[in-house]
């Protein structure tokens, strides 16, 4: 009985030929071990560049790379053709003579960072995440600050920690004081958190003091992947007035080491909650040709145990609103800008995207079958995972973003 080929993908496979997100791996055990760019086909991973040479692709220059940024840079009708004749390359039984060769089991490859990260910028768009929040700081004052409606607020990060999937995080250490501490003292911090996002990765670079209107994200955005803005909320706590998040946020944020191009996710586009508060015109959004969200269903588990599951459609401000306001002042975008979406959370207890909200800062610990927990402990392994509705009722995979606490080193 001749053995089954990796590209007969069984029904229902997230990761099948209507997803092929895009990564970079290396081989394991052989001495051909550079980074090289892949597309992801069931449980396996195609060398898009072999392929694309293999098969005379004009845009084999493109993907025989070891990042992503080449393939970004090129623009979205580069994109949209590379993703037609990859289709193509996975589909047609004409190939797969040239292709099955070029197809490696996930579990014999390492994956990487797949880009070079130029710029990172982290929003705060869940309306019920920022009233969570609200109400906890200030629980005699407005849940929202007066702006937060009329602007998508964010914050610019740190690119060079930015790291991927399966790297460990290590504990940070910063000055923390607590409201009853006569003076604030150094030393790990004790409550380090999640934050379930969804990073969305910049490939077409923009110029500078041109702003990117809201009709342009397509032509500007490449694809979006899972992400985890880790954060130390006691460091946070103590630094952030009267600036801004700093050395709480910059240790580490994690990646997926899959980017699923927008145009897998057409049918997950929906539109946002309705909004209660009119847009100045560069925002408004009610004009546009297409829904500014995405139906995402993110989990959310520590040490293997769900904890939340963040629905990404109840997000108040899109990713086209984010682009556009990062851009209003004149700021230009650059092949491998990333921008976070901030913390994904919902109305209801179990679909909150952050400890902090889960636990109302450390006050009801989570019971879980490891043990109790308000903040994260060494040893401590979050994974998020996700997927959206896509064409003809399949399901696309957004793969997942882990990382496992390690103890801070000594200085």
């Amino acid at each position: 009985m001749p053995e089954q080929s990796p590209l007969d993908i069984a029904e229902g496979d997230p990761f099948g030929p209507h997803n092929l997100p895009y990564g970079v791996f290396s081989l394991r055990d052989t001495p051909d071990d550079r980074p090289r760019v892949g597309v992801r086909i069931g449980s396996h991973v195609l060398d898009a560049g072999a392929a694309a040479a293999a098969l005379g692709s004009p845009y084999g220059a493109l993907l025989a790379q070891p990042t992503l940024n080449p393939l970004l840079a090129a623009g979205r009708t580069a994109w949209r053709d590379v993703r037609r004749a990859l289709t193509a390359w996975v589909t047609v039984p004409a190939h797969r003579p040239v292709i099955e060769p070029l197809l490696y089991p996930l579990t014999e490859v390492t994956l990487h960072l797949p880009y070079e990260v130029a710029d990172y910028v982290d929003f705060y768009a869940s309306e019920h995440h920022a009233t969570n929040v609200g109400r906890m700081f200030r629980p005699d004052g407005d849940a929202l600050t007066p702006n937060w409606k009329h602007l998508p607020i964010g914050y610019h990060g740190r690119a060079g920690t930015v790291v991927v999937s399966g790297t460990d995080v290590v504990r940070p250490s910063g000055q923390r004081k607590a409201p009853a501490d006569p003076a604030p003292v150094f030393g790990p911090s004790v409550k380090l958190d999640i934050e379930a996002e969804v990073g969305f990765l910049v490939g077409a670079p923009s110029e500078l003091g041109t702003p990117v209107a809201l009709g342009d994200f397509r032509e500007h955005v490449f694809g979006l992947s899972l992400l985890n803005d880790w954060s130390a909320r006691d460091i946070q706590a103590w630094e952030y007035v009267p600036l801004g998040p700093f050395l709480g946020k910059s240790f580490a944020t994690s990646v997926s080491a899959w980017v699923t191009p927008l145009e897998a996710l057409d049918a997950a586009r929906v539109a946002p909650p309705a909004r209660d508060f009119p847009l100045l015109p560069y925002l408004d959004d009610s004009a546009e040709g297409e829904p500014g969200g995405f139906d995402l269903n993110i989990e959310v588990t520590i040490n293997g145990h769900v904890v939340a599951n963040p629905p990404f459609s109840s997000m108040y401000w899109t990713a086209a609103q984010q682009l556009t306001h990062m851009t209003v002042n004149g700021a230009s975008l650059r092949t491998g800008d990333l921008y976070g979406s901030g913390t994904v959370s919902g109305p209801e207890t179990e679909q909150r995207g952050s400890l902090l909200e889960l636990t109302w800062n450390g006050r009801d610990a989570l019971d879980l079958p490891d043990g109790k927990r308000t903040f994260l402990e060494d040893g401590d392994e979050v994974t998020m995972t996700a997927w959206a509705p896509g064409p003809d009722g399949t399901k696309v995979g957004l793969g997942e973003v882990t990382g496992r606490i390690v103890a801070g080193r000594r200085s």
